[in-house]
């Protein structure tokens, strides 16, 4: 398959305009975004909807995320992802393949009409994952666009996939919330260096190949004109372009931050090899196995049927 977005080179990274639509066929009519929201995403590469959930169901969110917590914390399975300088969990992925109350979120009709209708197609989860920064010791991650890892590691063609963070604890501007480059979603930014394989291993905890160069963030911070903090109360939904370039603090305060991520991806944008000519990653950071679109579905979380803890 023609590669559109090479990366991964030995010197003088090139940034070029990407060569796919930000909105993929869509209009207000296609779902529950209205003009404006469209627009905006067009423009800023993310929307933030304050309060997608209601307090009833954050109360039932935040349980789920305990008990999760509380099940993987002494585990040592490859999904669960570790901080580099200490045994705190980082990172619980594929908990929509593993965790029951997790699954059943990712398909509700809430979150998934509108990546349908973002990503003009049904989707499916390429990757899930839950993200923790504890107070104090919750470590942050360097500026990188989602994309160019999916690219290059896992063999995702087109820039036909977006992120949802669902936020589990109150964000804060000072408890490393997710920061946003807007419109860097437009411009594809090359990054230096050969990936080894099994790169993941490493790159889970701090990444260091795949990551732009600092003359390259400048440049799009200056076309961008600003950095946005996405903040805001618990049961608030974050959704980011792909390519968007973003990356966050470390959490020094006493509060923690905590968000459950749902990838989806166009079922028309399915995985192929690897583009930085490695064996795909695993399963758990990349689906590739029983690929079938979502059926978006309407249920109350606070039913006791869907609270499992």
């Amino acid at each position: 398959m023609l590669d559109l977005y090479p990366s991964r080179v030995k010197e003088n990274p090139s940034i070029t305009k990407r060569k796919d639509p930000v909105i993929h066929n869509s209009t207000s009519q296609d779902g529950p975004l209205n003009k404006n929201d469209l627009d905006f995403y067009e423009e800023n590469g993310y929307l933030l909807f304050p309060n997608l959930f209601s307090s009833e169901e954050v109360e039932v969110l935040q349980n789920e995320l305990k008990r999760n917590m509380d099940e993987n914390k002494a585990s040592n399975e490859p999904h669960i992802v570790r901080e580099a300088k200490s045994d705190q969990v980082r990172s619980v992925f594929d908990v929509h393949n593993n965790d029951e109350f997790f699954n059943r979120l990712s398909s509700h009709e809430r979150i998934v009409n509108i990546a349908q209708q973002l990503l003009g197609s049904q989707v499916y989860i390429n990757q899930s994952r839950i993200n923790l920064k504890p107070g104090f010791k919750g470590n942050g991650f360097y500026w990188h666009s989602d994309f160019e890892t999916w690219h290059m590691e896992d063999g995702m063609p087109n820039m036909r996939a977006v992120s949802c963070s669902i936020i589990l604890t109150d964000n804060y501007h000072y408890n490393g919330p997710l920061l946003l480059i807007p419109g860097s979603h437009h411009y594809y930014v090359q990054c230096i260096g050969e990936t080894p394989e099994n790169h993941f291993e490493q790159s889970l905890k701090m990444q260091n190949i795949g990551v732009p160069d600092n003359d390259s963030i400048n440049w799009l911070l200056e076309k961008g004109g600003r950095i946005d903090s996405a903040t805001g109360p618990a049961g608030s939904v974050l959704f980011f372009e792909s390519n968007t370039m973003h990356g966050s603090n470390s959490n020094i305060s006493p509060l923690p931050r905590s968000n459950a991520f749902f990838v989806f991806n166009s079922i028309e944008n399915k995985l192929v090899e690897p583009f930085a000519n490695i064996a795909p990653r695993p399963e758990f950071l990349a689906n590739r196995t029983n690929i079938k679109p979502i059926e978006p579905k309407s249920f109350d979380l606070t039913k006791k049927a869907f609270a499992l803890s």
